[in-house]
């Protein structure tokens, strides 16, 4: 099939590769702009650009999805399909109805449950111990559109942020794959989204970063967890952020120490009170140094029992 590409983030890479891997002609591939990361600010492109480039692949970075030069770009390939992963911009309903086909979305949960731009780390967040991913037919609304496919993975409590976006990544690329064979073969089944069993996503913020040691141990775990390995999930130790990747739940009855280092243990971290029960930390990160295991980190400061963390 003729297919336009957009994407940008990680997520995405395996999407484009595996549309590549089942034969399908790629007229173009469309992603975001370069921005300026890391420390210098410099202009770096993001994954998708760089795996095209490896691919061989045409690249078009356009500013304003909304520009009719761009729409006429896309009008001329005379595309069959536009299949769109982790683009990170809304698109004017104009562009998705160019394609023959329709336009695609694979979303990274079991919609209608987390529609938004971080449904993977909401999910997380919230516990969540079924997550998945559903392609779907794109209108004009933000991730309203007909479900075509849907495929959930069981969670077991302990991945992070970016291990469970890298398998959902593969099994969202395979669910697009699978997708477009049932749309070629004119067998797309196309189910409505129940709008009011919706819930919602919004992007993170710097609020979501910063641990609240009076929340209970199982929450904080999966807030550290949803954050894992970027941003990073922090707290406060003498006037510094100290993030935190890594827990384990101690369930024992626990006098009021919330925030609070009950006990540091050899070779393992250090326990906090929260709000209930406490938290084995056992990976961490000071500013500007690299993340190390908590028993690494004990060796090398000055952390006691009784000591509170946060402010």
């Amino acid at each position: 099939m003729r297919v336009v590409f957009m994407g940008t983030a990680e997520f995405a890479v395996p999407s484009l590769y595996g549309l590549i891997q089942a034969g399908h002609d790629l007229s173009l591939v469309i992603t975001q702009p370069d921005r300026p990361q890391g420390r210098g600010h410099k202009l770096k492109p993001g994954p998708i650009k760089a795996s095209a480039g490896d691919w061989g692949l045409d690249v078009f970075q356009p500013e304003d999805m909304r520009d009719p030069a761009v729409h006429k770009i896309i009008r001329d390939l005379n595309p069959q399909v536009l299949a769109v992963v982790a683009y990170g911009k809304i698109l004017p309903e104009e562009m998705l109805n160019i394609p023959s086909l329709g336009s695609i979305n694979v979303h990274g949960s079991l919609l209608p449950h987390y529609r938004g731009a971080a449904p993977i780390q909401r999910a997380i967040m919230a516990g969540e111990k079924i997550m998945g991913v559903t392609t779907m037919y794109m209108d004009k609304g933000m991730d309203t559109g007909d479900i075509i496919l849907q495929q959930g993975i069981e969670v077991r409590g302990d991945e992070d942020y970016g291990e469970i976006s890298a398998l959902l990544a593969d099994l969202g690329a395979q669910l697009l794959v699978d997708t477009l064979v049932c749309i070629e073969e004119g067998k797309a089944p196309r189910f409505h989204q129940d709008h009011s069993r919706a819930t919602y996503a919004p992007p993170l913020t710097r609020d979501d970063e910063l641990i609240k040691w009076n929340q209970t141990n199982h929450y904080i775990k999966d807030q550290i967890r949803g954050l894992s390995p970027k941003p990073g999930a922090y707290t406060w130790w003498k006037e510094n952020k100290l993030k935190i990747f890594r827990t384990e739940i101690r369930d024992e009855v626990i006098p009021e120490a919330i925030g609070q280092i009950i006990e540091i243990v050899p070779n393992r971290g250090f326990v906090v009170g929260t709000g209930r029960g406490g938290l084995m930390i056992t990976e961490v990160q000071k500013p500007g140094k690299k993340r190390i295991s908590a028993s690494e980190f004990l060796k090398g400061n000055d952390l006691c029992e009784g000591e509170h963390l946060g402010r």
